[in-house]
């Protein structure tokens, strides 16, 4: 991979560029796509493996295989569909995603979070909390099947507005439409929308609502405050009439450039506090996976407690996560160590300890406290003198006591459900 031009094709990319793409594939990893090749399979033959996506690519002969789709269900019901390209696929997109952010990085506007450098789905929840103080009325928006209902001809648009290359506008238009391969082989032709899944898909999404949403609440209603992470966004109000006449301008907006709002989904929400007396049905939203409602808070300086309108990890995620904590079947592993569980599980748990323990961090209690649980269920079942639950607690205060950071969530918490025993 050491030539960095390509002499003779008729479009000039370069080698080192397929090389940095096939990095970022290799560290986001991810499942093999539909020709069943993993990313150590392609590692096999790595180099001519790259060689072939840079040829083809700079020749123009490089058309996607189809994308194998996956369902994904949904913490509220119903399934996602996600779309898995191909090692190679995902190579090739990462060079086009590479060039164009390199163009659209710069404009893109400050209020736009999702997976953009030096910005975090973390941020977005931090400014959306301290507006939420500022304002006293928010529209929750929700771009129904956004992914599936992207206008290609406005997508092109975008990217031909954005690029001097002729071949990511030629790349992007065959990805576009290239076909989604269902479980039983069969394949859904596309005229709209872009698999959500893919390595380029970010970029594009970002891109539209730049243009589709972004630019036009700027130019329209310059003073209104917003946050976006890619399809999902709130909008704060001052009054709940300028909220009523927002949510109906950004419907029809989302109307012209082909999408849609969820009409159920889309809510106006009151930022209820102890400073707030008006009443509203919706005193609540989700964001990024955090509930906004109102919540008891303290102030230290005063010694006051008062009714603050904050984050914390939604309901749906701390369901979906015990359930993934009861799918980890500690009980059912008498043959492990409490440093085998913990090599196992720490790297899970520290992740949503890091994202849910921003802010309001003790709504995971009752999470931390189920992990816990199993862990005295795990030692029940490994050492028959521990059935009795004195004896339990006894050895459960020694071993927290003598390793007391053993497990990443002890750091927060070493109680647990004394029900069910």
């Amino acid at each position: 991979m050491g030539e960095l031009k390509s002499p003779g094709k008729p479009f000039v990319i370069s080698k080192r560029l397929v090389w940095e793409a096939y990095l970022r594939v290799k560290a986001n990893q991810g499942a093999p796509g539909v020709d069943g090749c993993s990313i150590e399979e392609f590692e096999a033959d790595l180099e001519n493996n790259l060689y072939r996506i840079w040829n083809r690519m700079s020749s123009g002969s490089y058309f996607p295989p189809p994308v194998k789709a996956v369902e994904m269900p949904k913490s509220h019901g119903g399934v996602r569909i996600l779309g898995v390209p191909t090692v190679a696929d995902r190579i090739a997109q990462t060079v086009v995603a590479i060039e164009l952010e390199k163009r659209v990085e710069p404009m893109f506007h400050r209020d736009s979070f999702g997976y953009r450098p030096r910005r975090s789905a973390l941020d977005a929840v931090g400014t959306c909390r301290k507006r939420c103080w500022e304002y006293d009325w928010v529209v929750d928006l929700d771009i129904q099947k956004f992914f599936d209902s992207v206008d290609h001809s406005l997508m092109v648009k975008a990217v031909e507005a954005n690029t001097d290359q002729p071949w990511v506008v030629l790349y992007v238009k065959r990805w576009l439409v290239a076909p989604i391969q269902h479980p039983d082989g069969s394949l859904h032709e596309r005229d709209r929308g872009t698999p959500q899944g893919s390595a380029v898909s970010p970029v594009l999404a970002n891109l539209f609502l730049h243009y589709g949403f972004d630019l036009w609440m700027a130019r329209t209603f310059p003073a209104v405050r917003f946050e976006r992470y890619v399809d999902d966004a709130v909008v704060h109000c001052a009054t709940r009439q300028q909220a009523e006449m927002l949510r109906a301008a950004i419907d029809q907006r989302m109307v012209e450039i082909g999408l849609r709002l969820h009409p159920d989904k889309t809510r106006i929400v009151y930022c209820k506090d102890s400073n707030r007396r008006d009443e509203h049905d919706a005193v609540s939203f989700t964001f990024l996976g955090y509930t906004f409602q109102p919540r008891r808070a303290r102030n230290t300086r005063r010694q006051v407690r008062f009714t603050s309108f904050q984050p914390a990890m939604s309901r749906e995620k701390l369901t979906e996560k015990g359930r993934e904590v009861r799918r980890w079947r500690l009980h059912r592993r008498p043959n492990d160590t409490l440093d085998d569980l913990a090599e196992a599980i720490n790297p899970i748990v520290r992740g949503w300890m890091t994202y849910w323990g921003r802010f309001y961090r003790t709504e995971m209690d009752p999470l931390l406290k189920r992990i816990n649980t199993y862990l005295m269920r795990w030692a029940r079942k490994k050492y028959r003198r521990l059935r009795g639950f004195k004896r339990l607690k006894a050895w459960w205060k020694a071993v927290t006591q003598r390793d007391p950071v053993l497990f990443a969530h002890w750091e927060w918490t070493h109680r647990f459900h004394p029900a069910g025993w």
